[in-house]
């Protein structure tokens, strides 16, 4: 990973969106995060360490238990200062584990990707029948559970296969698109609300450069018929 914020980032200065967190830079010095749906609200819970982000992480609204960090939940009100760029770049990973260094790869162009087929023929054990998962039952399960709405913020990089088919037909092409701010999609901010501004940040994209292991999980629940 790069050495500092500014290496990985090179022309996202802040503010700039980062999933669903916005990062502003403080009137004095350091930094202010916040969850983009946020920005016009004043009754914030404040916090001051990085490692504040692990718990804020942790939990949706109704305060269960976020198995995914990348999925379209997290939690709203509060506001995280923090002085440093290295708490910066601490408290990013806490949010969104492994995005930065994948982000920093694909920008320096040596990230790889890993086919959805070529993941689910490495699987052992009890998820080794997750292979036989065809290639419409791939589609349709892509479709529903990366969506950026309501299952995963991360824009695909990856393919069905070694032949580079597309993972799903049944998403739209924005949902591969790096240039596309996917968070944008499950923002519960009322539209046309003008007094927030993120609209105008720069957008920093969460890449997923192979597929997930829930995802290889929900593969073996559709061969196994526990879910459609």
């Amino acid at each position: 990973m790069a050495d500092s914020i500014e290496e990985i980032f090179n022309g996202f200065a802040a503010p700039f969106c980062f999933g669903q967190i916005l990062v502003q830079k403080r009137e004095d010095a350091g930094f202010v995060l916040l969850h983009r749906d946020d920005e016009s609200l004043d009754q914030l819970q404040t916090y001051r360490d990085a490692e504040n982000a692990i718990e804020i992480a942790k939990y949706d609204d109704a305060g269960n238990y976020r198995p995914l960090k990348t999925a379209p939940n997290l939690q709203r009100g509060w506001r995280l200062e923090l002085a440093t760029v290295e708490e910066l770049r601490r408290a990013l990973d806490y949010f969104y584990p492994s995005r930065l260094a994948v982000f920093a790869a694909w920008k320096s162009g040596y990230l790889k990707m890993t086919a959805l087929r070529e993941t689910l023929d490495r699987q052992s054990g009890m998820y080794r029948a997750a292979a036989k998962i065809s290639d419409q039952q791939i589609s349709d399960l892509v479709a529903d559970f990366c969506r950026s709405d309501s299952g995963c913020i991360r824009t695909i990089l990856w393919k069905r296969d070694r032949n580079g088919v597309i993972a799903s037909t049944k998403l739209p092409k924005e949902k591969f698109d790096p240039g596309v701010d996917q968070a944008a999609a499950c923002s519960r901010r009322p539209a046309g609300d003008a007094r927030a501004s993120h609209s105008e940040a720069a957008t920093v994209p969460l890449l997923c450069q192979e597929p997930c292991n829930l995802l290889i999980a929900e593969c073996r629940k559709v061969v196994k018929g526990e879910s459609a």
